[in-house]
């Protein structure tokens, strides 16, 4: 799959939100968490590839499995 400059922003955006698990990237552009992460680093400069990192390495929100139901998918307040 090819993705376009706007499918990588969008990648980008999901991986930095803490409540966004690379599930849910996979699902939408089918990624695996190793692809995303590949990604980052070639899209980010390198001190911006390593903060993210350390936010989302062991963070069980970034991982379905790890999360269980206490979090549950965000939803702004303004969303119906």
């Amino acid at each position: 799959m090819e993705l376009t400059p706007s499918d990588i922003d969008r990648i980008i955006q999901m991986a930095w939100e803490d409540r966004t698990a690379f599930d849910a990237i996979r699902a939408q552009f089918g990624l695996t968490p190793g692809e995303v992460i590949k990604l980052m680093r070639a899209e980010m400069k390198p001190s911006s590839f390593r903060m993210w990192r350390e936010r989302t390495t062991g963070r069980k929100t970034k991982h379905v499995a790890l999360r269980g139901s206490v979090f549950g998918r965000f939803r702004c307040p303004n969303q119906k």
